[in-house]
């Protein structure tokens, strides 16, 4: 899963990115709304852009953030809710 690094970037006012509604480690409840060019799945939360590994649209899962980027972080699944099967 790779989507490129930006490093040193600031955002078109001048600043930097502000901080992130997630934090590299951590497990979050995501709903995966789309599928990303590359095939993984997008969630969001608080509008910050999550690339889900394996994610599909329609699933919602537990997942765990292994990288927080300026612009978007990336996460894998670690557990499926038990009243969806697994796919």
């Amino acid at each position: 899963m790779s989507y490129g690094r930006e490093y040193g970037r600031s955002n078109r006012f001048g600043g930097s990115f502000g901080p992130k509604p997630v934090e590299t480690g951590k497990e979050y409840d995501l709903s995966i709304t789309e599928i990303s060019r590359q095939g993984d799945g997008i969630a969001r939360v608080q509008g910050f852009v999550i690339f889900v590994k394996n994610g599909k649209v329609g699933q919602t899962a537990k997942a765990k953030v292994i990288n927080v980027g300026e612009r978007f972080a990336t996460a894998e699944i670690v557990q499926q809710p038990e009243s969806q099967p697994p796919q």
